[in-house]
């Protein structure tokens, strides 16, 4: 469930959708009708955003998470039941007899084996040793689970506190039950057993000519090298198991956090490389770029540049590289007041995470502009913008910049320079804003 709250606006605003069957300040509940219709769009392929939008709600306003939720709890109930399986049953529909009220003495008890359980829990590590910083914290299987449960009963004397600590746990009672059974220890340790043998194979390859090697590496030495084949999912369980890592290069976390959402779109390539159009306002470039500043300092640049006339319309400075880089250069670019956007107006990106990201496409809708995408790992069909970037480079006073606002000063006094003084040889040898006055005259 979402963490989320709803203000009083909000609550305001939501209700009024006709798919509202209640809403508090803690949750929502749609209608079925609403579930019927997201069952139908997704399966023509649609995200669970872009229905929701469709059907009239914020999803910024209900969280991504809450959506996340419905998604996949309607699809299951779908798969399961069919259309019956999304029906609200939570009100009078069970027949299930209420709960006996506990006494006083017996809730202190469940309050005091909970938390009993929640400390034994929080002694673990909770990282995984492949995981980098800012990863979620690792799931305890439930054999570790069934461990703690006993070891608090145990030094607590909580024989009669089975059942509770396994749903506080969330594993089933059976389950406890029966990994404590001799039959379970003795496959446990046979287990262990050939772990072990598997284990020293694995480590033969992890170390073999002294360098270090992740799992694909380990599988095509073992082959290679010992004539042993193992899969994959083996090695890998092997090298959690007897924690042997591998240093190596960190995935890209807005790829990673790309996948796990499935809700980046890549778009078409509309543009085709027709940069010239000879209509201001038509074409417009964007990317992002780095830029070195200072004693070892980085900061990111992006803009957005007029294909016909290459006039930079707006552009941000950010010392990180997160979202807002890229749709506060979009703000940006609606606030200045000398960009008139002509019709069929386009804005073409390369492929990044930004640009798929559903809150820029959102925004570029909102500006009533089409956007467009160059085809992957193809400079060229952004070239423009890249030759700006080299440009800037070059001439731009960047290396002297001391801080983050010495470099917005020089980026400013340079971006006036380029736009209003900069002649360039192929805008008929004047300015990018000589250029767009003299094309707005001629049209």
């Amino acid at each position: 469930m979402s963490k989320k709250t709803f203000t009083d606006k909000e609550i305001k605003q939501l209700s009024a959708n006709i798919y509202v069957k209640s809403i508090s300040s803690k949750g929502i509940t749609y209608t079925d009708e609403f579930k019927h219709i997201f069952i139908a769009e997704t399966k023509k392929g649609k995200f669970a955003r872009v229905i929701f939008e469709e059907c009239g709600f914020d999803v910024d306003i209900l969280g991504i998470q809450r959506v996340k939720s419905a998604s996949r709890r309607w699809k299951d109930a779908y798969s399961e039941k069919g259309l019956i399986g999304l029906r609200d049953t939570r009100v009078g529909n069970s027949g299930r007899p209420r709960e006996k009220e506990l006494t006083l003495k017996e809730k202190n008890a469940r309050l005091e084996a909970e938390i009993n359980l929640l400390k034994a829990e929080n002694e673990l590590p909770k990282k995984d040793p492949f995981c980098g910083k800012g990863d979620e914290k690792v799931t305890l299987p439930p054999s570790l689970k069934y461990e703690l449960i006993r070891s608090v009963i145990e030094k607590y004397h909580l024989k009669n506190m089975v059942s509770y600590l396994c749903k506080v746990a969330d594993v089933s009672r059976s389950g406890y039950y029966n990994y404590f059974t001799l039959e379970s220890q003795e496959r446990r340790k046979l287990k262990d057993e050939k772990d072990e043998v598997l284990k020293e194979n694995i480590l033969k390859a992890y170390n073999f000519k002294g360098r270090k090697k992740g799992a694909r590496q380990i599988k095509m030495t073992l082959a290679g090298q010992f004539d042993v084949v193992y899969n994959l999912k083996l090695i890998r369980r092997i090298m959690k198991k007897y924690n042997i890592i591998c240093p190596i290069r960190r995935a890209n976390p807005y790829r990673r956090m790309m996948k796990a959402t499935q809700e980046h779109r890549v778009v078409p390539n509309l543009l085709n490389r027709q940069f010239k159009q000879d209509i201001p306002g038509k074409v417009l470039l964007t990317d992002i770029t780095y830029l070195y500043y200072g004693k070892g300092q980085k900061a990111y640049l992006s803009t957005i540049k007029d294909g016909s006339t290459n006039e930079i319309l707006a552009y941000n400075v950010s010392a990180h590289i997160t979202m807002d880089l890229a749709t506060n250069t979009l703000i940006k670019l609606k606030k200045n007041r000398n960009f008139r956007k002509a019709e069929d107006a386009l804005i073409h990106s390369d492929q990044g995470t930004h640009y798929t990201h559903p809150n820029f496409q959102k925004l570029v809708k909102k500006l009533g502009l089409h956007q467009s995408m160059s085809r992957r790992g193809n400079c060229w069909d952004n070239a423009p913008q890249e030759s700006f970037y080299g440009h800037f480079k070059d001439e731009a006073y960047i290396k002297p910049c001391e801080t983050l606002d010495e470099l917005k000063r020089e980026i400013k006094q340079y971006m006036t320079y380029y736009n209003y003084y900069r002649y360039q040889w192929n805008l008929n040898k004047m300015t990018p804003v000589q250029y767009r006055d003299h094309l707005l005259k001629t049209a």
